[in-house]
């Protein structure tokens, strides 16, 4: 049974969302200054744990509304309801206790507009996101906003502003822009090489409707090319933590090599050349955020 409960809190998609949370918290907290090393521990702790369930309950909310769905697709038919070793009540239940509960440790540690962004962030990826996807291509785009908002949970637990003003505070704007476009040519890499169980499943995914791969090499190809100036936007936001030499550096090279993959993949619509893409964003995205995150915090705490 653990290893269900697991499974459905996705165990690589809430990595990934509590890695770019501490990220937003560590660049924050370099640029304003967090006041004492019992103060980063608080934080991290905070950040790190509350983002991590309330990611998880949010992953189990989403298997619970599309079991029925996962059932029907190859890959996702061995999931934990579909393959009946657990229950659906007990998923929903499982879900909105971890959703609560993660937010409930974000507020007490790090303050309520933490916790409120993780809430909208999992209640649009349960409520508008998901029941999105069997209607409207444009379900990706959607669902990159959910994605994208965990950066902010970081960034409000450490930003100076009073009131609301930190969900604009640029940091913030920064990193999620960076994020929401990343996930486009990773995830419609993906959704050509399922494609077929995409359609199997009833989701309406481009590649689905572009069949000849026009619509979706485009994509990709544009998305990645913006990533460049996006992972620049650190020299002019955050100019005493970084700079062109490192984190620059790593932009243009990551998303010049993002950018190569997408218009291979352009060039020749296979299912190969959307794996190779793929496993590229893997690689972009760790590294470009190891580098920037070094970087600031030689500068913040050495320089």
């Amino acid at each position: 049974m653990f290893a269900a409960c697991k499974e459905l809190t996705k165990p690589g998609i809430t990595k990934l969302v509590t890695i770019t949370a501490l990220v937003g918290l560590g660049l924050g907290g370099l640029h304003y200054g967090v006041g004492t090393y019992v103060d980063w521990i608080r934080l991290i702790v905070g950040v790190g744990l509350g983002t991590a369930i309330a990611s998880g309950g949010a992953n189990a909310l989403n298997m619970w509304y599309e079991s029925d769905r996962d059932a029907m697709m190859k890959r996702t038919r061995v999931r934990p309801i579909p393959s009946k070793r657990l229950s659906p009540r007990f998923v929903l239940l499982f879900g909105l206790a971890m959703t609560i509960s993660g937010c409930g440790i974000l507020a007490y540690t790090c303050g309520l507009l933490p916790a409120l962004v993780a809430l909208v962030t999992a209640a649009s990826y349960v409520l508008i996101y998901t029941p999105l996807k069997p209607i409207t291509i444009t379900n990706t785009l959607i669902g990159a906003v959910p994605g994208a908002l965990p950066t902010m949970i970081g960034t409000t637990a450490v930003a100076p502003q009073a009131g609301f003003a930190p969900l604009v505070e640029p940091i913030g704007l920064m990193l999620f822009c960076i994020m929401f476009l990343w996930q486009l040519p990773h995830f419609f890499a993906i959704a050509w090489m399922c494609r077929v169980d995409y359609e199997a499943g009833g989701f309406r995914m481009l590649p689905i409707v572009d069949p000849v791969g026009n619509h979706t090499a485009a994509t990709m190809v544009v998305t990645s090319a913006l990533l460049i100036p996006a992972g620049l936007a650190p020299l002019w936001i955050t100019p005493e933590l970084t700079s062109i030499w490192v984190t620059g550096l790593a932009s243009i090279l990551l998303g010049g090599m993002l950018v190569v993959l997408s218009f291979r993949f352009a060039v020749k619509r296979t299912d190969r050349a959307a794996r190779i893409a793929f496993f590229g964003s893997i690689i972009h995205l760790p590294v470009y955020l190891i580098v920037l995150v070094a970087e600031a915090g030689v500068r913040g705490f050495l320089l």
